[in-house]
This record gives C-alpha cells, sequence and structure tokens, in this order.
C-alpha cells in the first residue's frame, strides 16, 4: 500500500511517521481536529491534511481500500466518522503503535519507556547517534531544537530510535533491541485501573525485548523486569548503579561531570568531562540513560558522547527558556511539558536550583480530568514549592468532564500564600499583574501557546 491516511495526523507521534512514510516515496495525507503550527509544517512539507472530519473530505487517492492502509491514535474515538467510515468499507486500520512495531522489527529499535523522561532521553540518544558514523531513524515525542523536527532520517543506518508509549499499552507493539525504562510511577490509571496493572505493563514491555538484546533500568524502580535470560541487563541514576555521574561540577549556568560505565565499555571505567548543553538537574539522569543506550550499540565513542550532549539543545517543551532579560535582576520565562506530579516536582527543583535567589512563580495547566482526580494531593504538594502559583483551568484533551473534578481540588490544597485560580482569557493579565522574576508555565495542553503574548504584554 503506497497510500497512508493518518487520523489524528497532527499528533506528535503521528507526524514523525507521516514525514518518515514521505520519506519513503509514499502518498500521506489525513485529518486532524484543528491547525496548529506543526500541522502547518506537515502540510508545508506536502502532506495533505483536512479538518473536516466528514468521510467526505477524504481525498479521492485515499478513498480505496486495495491501496490505502489507515493509522489512528488511541486518542480518536471510534465514532468519528471518517475512522467508522474507512472501518465500514473495508480499510486496513492499525494503531500508531502497531506501525512503530513494524519499524523496531526491521532495525535495531533503541527504545525509551517511562513515566517521565522518555522524550529527552529518546531525544538525547537520536542525536548522539546521528552526529555519530552509525546514524539512526527517530520516532521522537517532541520537536528536537537541533532539527527543528521529531523525525530523524538515515536510511542506510541499522538503528532506530523509539519513544515507548505506555498510554493504551501502545509500547507492547515494539520489539527493542535495547530497552530503557526511565520512571513507573503511576499514570495513565483511566486506562490501567490499578497501579500493579500500570508496573505490570512495564514487565510485559522488557519480555518482548530481542534475545540477543540488552535492557537498562533505573534504580530502584517498583516493577519487576522479565527479560529474555539471554538479554544483559544494567541499571543506572544520577548516584548509583552500572552506569552514574561522578565529580558533577555546577556553576556559571553549566554542569560538567564524570560517568561511570562498566570497564567492558571503557577500559578505565570512566568517562570524564561531559558537559551538558541543557545545564538542568534532571538532564543528568536524562543523559545517563541516553549515554547507556548509546554506549550498548558499540558504534557511540566518548568522544561522540561529550560533543553531542554540549551540542544537545533539547525538545520543545522540554525546559525551553522563551526569555532571558539580562542583568541580575533580568526576567525569564521557561516553558516545561510536565504534566505528572513527579515531573512537575522536578522541573520546579531545577528552576530553583538554577535560580536561588529569585523569586519563582509556576503559572500550571493541568491535563485531563482523570489525571487531576487522581493526583491532586501529590499536584498540590508540587505546587507548594514555588513561591507562587497561577493555576489554570483543566485541559481535556480526549476526555469528558467528570463531575467534581475542577483545578479547585488542587488550589485548595496548594499552601504557599500567594496562588491565584484563572483562565485562559485572563492568563495574560493574571501574570502581568504579578510582575514575576522568574516564571514557569507547566503543563501538557495549550499553556505554551500564551508565551509570546505574556512577553509582548509585559515588555
Amino acid at each position: 500500500m503506497n497510500n497512508i491516511y493518518f487520523i489524528g495526523a497532527g499528533g506528535i507521534g503521528m507526524a514523525a511517521l507521516e514525514r518518515y512514510f514521505k520519506a519513503q516515496g509514499d502518498n500521506v495525507a489525513g485529518y486532524d481536529r484543528t491547525p496548529t503550527e506543526l500541522t502547518d509544517s506537515l502540510i508545508s512539507e506536502g502532506i495533505d491534511i483536512t479538518f473536516d472530519e466528514s468521510a467526505d473530505a477524504i481525498p479521492a487517492r485515499y478513498r480505496d481500500p486495495a491501496d490505502t492502509l489507515v493509522v489512528y491514535t488511541p486518542a480518536v474515538p471510534d465514532t468519528m466518522p471518517q475512522l467508522k467510515w474507512m472501518r465500514d468499507n473495508g480499510f486496513k486500520v492499525v494503531k500508531r503503535a502497531a506501525v512503530l512495531g513494524e519499524v523496531t522489527r526491521r532495525s535495531k529499535a533503541i527504545c525509551f519507556a517511562g513515566t517521565h523522561g522518555k522524550t529527552t532521553t529518546s531525544s538525547m540518544a537520536a542525536h548522539m547517534l546521528h552526529t555519530s558514523a552509525a546514524g539512526c531513524n527517530a520516532f521522537l515525542g517532541g520537536v528536537l531544537r537541533n532539527y527543528n523536527s521529531n523525525f530523524l532520517l538515515d536510511a542506510a543506518s541499522p538503528y532506530s530510535v523509539i519513544e515507548a508509549d505506555e498510554y493504551d499499552r501502545s509500547f507492547h507493539h515494539l520489539s527493542p533491541y535495547i530497552a530503557v525504562v526511565t520512571s513507573t510511577d503511576p499514570d495513565h490509571l483511566d486506562i490501567y485501573g490499578t497501579e500493579e496493572a500500570y508496573l505490570e505493563s512495564f514487565t510485559q514491555f522488557t519480555r518482548l525485548i530481542h534475545p540477543d538484546g540488552k535492557l537498562i533500568v533505573h534504580t530502584g524502580l517498583k516493577f519487576r523486569p522479565d527479560a529474555p535470560e539471554s538479554v544483559k541487563v544494567y541499571t543506572y541514576s544520577r548516584d548509583e548503579g552500572d552506569f552514574h555521574a561522578v565529580n558533577i561540577r555546577r556553576g556559571n549556568g553549566t554542569i560538567v561531570y564524570d560517568l561511570r560505565v562498566p570497564r567492558e565499555i571503557v577500559a578505565e571505567g570512566v568517562i570524564k568531562d561531559i558537559e551538558l548543553g541543557v545545564p538542568v538537574e534532571i538532564n543528568i539522569e536524562n543523559s545517563i540513560a541516553a549515554a547507556a543506550a548509546t554506549l550498548l550499540t558499540g558504534d557511540v565513542t566518548a568522544d561522540n558522547l561529550r560533543q553531542a550532549l554540549a551540542s544537545f539543545m533539547g525538545p520543545k517543551r522540554r525546559f525551553e527558556f522563551h526569555l532571558r532579560e539580562a542583568g541580575e535582576h533580568g526576567r525569564v520565562i521557561i516553558d516545561d511539558y510536565a504534566h505528572h506530579p513527579d515531573e512537575l516536582k522536578a522541573s520546579i527543583m531545577s528552576v530553583k536550583a538554577l535560580y536561588p535567589h529569585r523569586r519563582l512563580t509556576v503559572a500550571f495547566q493541568p491535563h485531563l480530568y482523570s489525571r487531576t482526580r487522581d493526583f491532586a494531593p501529590e499536584f498540590a504538594e508540587a505546587l507548594s514549592l514555588a513561591d507562587e502559583v497561577v493555576l489554570l483551568d483543566i485541559y481535556p484533551a480526549r476526555e469528558q468532564p467528570i463531575a467534581g473534578v475542577t483545578s479547585k481540588i488542587i488550589f485548595d490544597r496548594i499552601s504557599c500564600k500567594e496562588k491565584h485560580l484563572t483562565s485562559k482569557e485572563l492568563l495574560t493579565k493574571t501574570i502581568k499583574n504579578i510582575n514575576f522574576e522568574i516564571l514557569l508555565t507547566a503543563g501538557a495542553g495549550d499553556i505554551n501557546t500564551f508565551i509570546p503574548e505574556i512577553i509582548e504584554e509585559i515588555k
């Protein structure tokens, strides 16, 4: 089939596959609900995207089930008219994860799984491989600022780098050569129901590793790995494990460390003087996970590692600076995709470590009614670390409202004295009135789209 039609074409993960098939010479089109910067980019690259969900809006080229494959994201409901029409008319319809699974079976796939950290770690690994002689094809969950894309193509490379998404058990379609598990803090309980079921999904993920493959696991995780006996297992963290940091040096806006590694990889057992291009605390651990995965390929050298991590600019919306005014008292705006309590806490602590004597305001947009319901106390605890909090209404994404679940169930538990509950319509005005020093905007919704307006208003 040389016609590929994507339903949910504006999703970041879907976009990588669209670019992959387009690069392979296939005809690519799709539907999404609303235009975005990403859909604009895809259209400019020759991908035909419609924003009309009716079956009549499907282009003529993609209306024959004999030569058209339909790929959809699980966020799209079964009642969506285009999806229903294609199923009713005999099209082969598959989830995005199934297509990624086929990619992993045709390559040496390095798959990064975890509640959080997988976008940054997979992006770092992709950048390391892409800038080495090995190369890689990468399907990332964030737009990498080094390339202004979430997809990297090296047609001759044997490696693929995959962000392994646990939502809807999507990562169970994959066949990893090297698997990394960064974290297993409960999430997506609307899908899994219990923490035990969530943890079991990661256990199942490790069973899928190729028999001659490798597994890299963060120390201290609750889940029980169950990889094939022939798979070699390694551990990592910032301070302990087969891969860990020593001699960490911080100062003048930089973070430099030495990396302890197994002697089978480097005879001295250490790679010295690794400097982070995005110098925040959480990236010490993220970079160790990425370094472990790429070093274990045998095709990335210590010099490759140093050069890649120093030049790594990070994915968009992962600790991204939007304003850095000059001077000791210059205002700063940072945006982060953090949407789980542990991610939010890590992000806030990283900002406080960078600016220890400055006042921190956090503007947070909760993502999903179910996640807000399940983790309201934990969100409040994380936000209470800030000096001041601006809390937005819940961004619903794929969900319908849940009775009694609003941002107020977080707001009432926040302990810092200065806190504001507001709407998107009033966000810019609220922040302008605060006269902030350091502003962190956080959440997986659309809070980042207000940053240009905020900058214009405060200036």
